[in-house]
């Protein structure tokens, strides 16, 4: 009889994992959470599955979850990566813990944001541009290139957020990548010469910006936007619109490999690819599209009309891990 009650226990027991599992989605964001847990919560309104998510921190921003799951990498928990670049999911695909997926909602995504094999698809791109304060410096006094940088008008008036996290490292990942690896330093140490700032992160550079703390700083599109709409005192330009570009970083996803909610993760990646995802995140931090014909509000720029750095995201990804020691040393010593 003991044993009767003990196999009806365990039998239940794993009914109840069973059904728990079934009715939920695991995801791991890099990725604001002001800004993503909104989408999530609608998803679980709309399919009734329950969304349990990791978020990163400002500070440690796409390095946080990027090392848990590179420590669950033998036990998977996350069934879902939802990254706010590229690079991250290329990491993750060449230490095979990701698998191909190619719905088809994203047949009209162009293949410059996609992996080959289709481990990442890109959605939602922000831009890195320059935030400027136009009571400290006028437009046509602002620098057109990350080259003009080093120009000794701009000493110690401009920023970058500290390029061992976040979307500044993958911005300062491409340099190495398009440039090289010498124009590349040769760029970083004319910043530490004009005496760059070294931020906390990009919503700090937005807040010394606003606060005329700074005359112009990098940041993403998402910051500055929304300082744009806390004051009309500052602006954004596009840099190296007639060099080597702007840098555009779309959103990716991507299916972790034998996690335990394939199929509801299947379901969210799908919903977050949609243009309906695309078109909440371009109204709520101003995202640009990756699908065609998204209405979007008036103030968001087309991709159509920035000229975008030429970047391969494999050997981005490949540098930015390549270059943490150096970035470190730099970091350390300014």
């Amino acid at each position: 009889m003991k044993v009767v009650n003990l196999l009806l226990f365990v039998s239940i027991f794993f009914t109840a994992c069973s059904q728990k599992n079934e009715n939920e989605v695991i995801v791991y964001t890099t990725v604001d959470e002001v800004f993503s847990q909104p989408i999530l919560k609608d998803f679980e309104k709309q399919s009734g599955i329950k969304v349990k998510a990791i978020y990163d921190t400002e500070e440690t921003k796409s390095t946080g979850v990027l090392n848990r799951l590179l420590a669950e990498s033998n036990n998977p928990q996350c069934d879902l990566f939802w990254s706010g670049d590229p690079a991250r999911a290329m990491i993750l695909k060449n230490k095979s813990l990701t698998k191909s997926y190619n719905p088809p909602i994203a047949s009209d995504i162009k293949d410059e944001f996609k992996d080959k094999e289709f481990n990442w698809i890109g959605f939602s791109a922000r831009a890195r541009v320059l935030l400027y304060n136009k009571k400290l410096i006028k437009k046509e006094d602002l620098p057109i290139s990350i080259f003009d940088f080093k120009d000794e008008k701009y000493k110690g008036k401009f920023a970058i957020a500290n390029p061992l996290f976040g979307t500044t490292s993958f911005h300062v990942a491409s340099w190495f990548s398009t440039l090289g690896d010498k124009k590349a330093k040769k760029l970083l140490e004319s910043f530490k010469n004009n005496d760059i700032i070294i931020s906390s992160s990009n919503g700090d550079i937005k807040k010394k910006v606003l606060g005329g703390d700074i005359w112009f700083g990098l940041t993403d599109t998402d910051d500055a936007f929304t300082a744009m709409q806390e004051s009309d005192d500052v602006d954004i330009i596009f840099l190296d619109q007639k060099g080597v570009g702007n840098l555009i970083i779309p959103n990716t996803l991507s299916l972790i490999k034998n996690s335990p909610n394939q199929e509801n993760a299947k379901k969210l990646f799908n919903y977050l690819l949609s243009k309906e995802t695309e078109k909440k995140l371009a109204i709520s931090c101003a995202q640009m599209p990756l699908h065609k014909n998204v209405k979007t509000p008036v103030s968001i720029p087309s991709l159509d009309s920035v000229v975008s750095m030429k970047i391969d995201y494999v050997k981005s990804a490949k540098k930015l891990q390549e270059i943490q020691p150096f970035l470190k040393t730099w970091v350390e010593d300014k």
